[in-house]
């Protein structure tokens, strides 16, 4: 069998306390702990409590440390909202509709969009302050299964499904009292993921036939970039800009998450939990995963973390 010392040149080194700049590939052991460390590449998932309400379909909004999941189904439709705080999720006032395969949008747990959905499809649209959901214009055309992006003043809808069409490639715009159209999705599709900010956005996945399909959005037009690595639809993704993303599960089932850095995706490390209609919070660097479908529904909560990252190997 090949030895470490064979395959990069030197031994494990023993130190006392561990390196305070390791790098990548970089293993030690430390004498005080007795254990093996070392630093690997990519980003990494840990799990964390768990929602109080299981369910899929959801929509969400904000950052790792303070996100917001509203409705979904639990079997069956819900207007359930949960606020998380970094440790905790906590119940607070529903929201009026309860709905399904919405989307949501915003950038904090206290200031957050909630849009479309089922059933219906719908065009209900509600703004959240922090304490209440209020009921406000409605999008120009319901739908569900959308991808959004964007706050809840400054908000961007695209694609899905209404009736009469099976699909869409229809894109509505946001300003904080009322939804306007403005240019289409090159490819249209629904049940996909989106991500970044009403000026500069990504939709990426969905159905049918490019779930791969990767679009920038420049706040005028939307621009094919290259697609990401696995295949899905029924994705979750979340981002600060549409140059910096992370997508994860989706379905077919998988626990795939990529990092999109603005020209290409890389793969990362799997989510702990495969599972598709997740909610997402956060950036491609510090996230939220949480509820959805594995096919049971869950209420699983993992936060990811940007790589390189240090792991305690099994020496026993």
């Amino acid at each position: 069998m090949t030895t470490y010392k064979e395959i990069n040149g030197t031994n494990i080194e023993a130190v006392a306390s561990d390196p305070s700049n390791p790098v990548e590939g970089q293993v030690w052991y430390n004498t005080t702990t007795n254990v093996v460390k070392g630093v690997v590449g990519g980003g990494s998932w840990a799990t964390v409590n768990s929602m109080n309400t299981a369910r899929y379909a959801l929509g969400s909004a904000g950052t790792q440390t303070a996100a917001l999941a509203f409705a979904g189904s639990t079997g069956s439709v819900t207007a359930v909202t949960e606020t998380w705080n970094g440790t905790n999720w906590t119940e607070v006032n529903d929201l009026n509709t309860a709905r399904q395969f919405l989307a949501g949008a915003g950038s904090t747990n206290t200031a957050a969009l909630a849009f479309g959905g089922t059933p219906g499809p719908t065009a209900a649209t509600e703004t959240w302050n922090g304490t209440n959901w209020t009921e406000v214009n409605d999008l120009t055309t319901a739908r569900r299964f959308l991808g959004g992006a964007g706050t809840n003043t400054a908000a961007l809808g695209f694609g899905g499904e209404y009736t009469g069409t099976p699909r869409t490639t229809l894109t509505e715009l946001w300003n904080g009292t009322n939804w306007t159209e403005v240019n289409d999705l090159n490819t249209t599709r629904e049940k996909l993921a989106g991500a970044g900010t009403q000026t500069a956005a990504l939709a990426f996945g969905g159905q049918p036939s490019s779930p791969t399909n990767t679009e920038l959005w420049n706040g005028t037009n939307w621009t094919e970039v290259n697609g990401l690595n696995t295949s899905r639809y029924y994705l979750a993704g979340c981002g600060a800009t549409n140059t910096a993303v992370l997508a994860f599960g989706g379905n077919p089932s998988t626990a795939a998450t990529e990092s999109w850095n603005g020209t290409n995706w890389s793969n990362q490390n799997n989510l702990n939990t495969g599972r598709q209609q997740s909610g997402a919070a956060g950036t491609n660097t510090a996230a939220l995963a949480f509820g959805g479908q594995t096919p049971t529904i869950v209420a699983v909560t993992e936060e990811f973390t940007a790589g390189p990252v240090t792991v305690t190997f099994d020496n026993s």
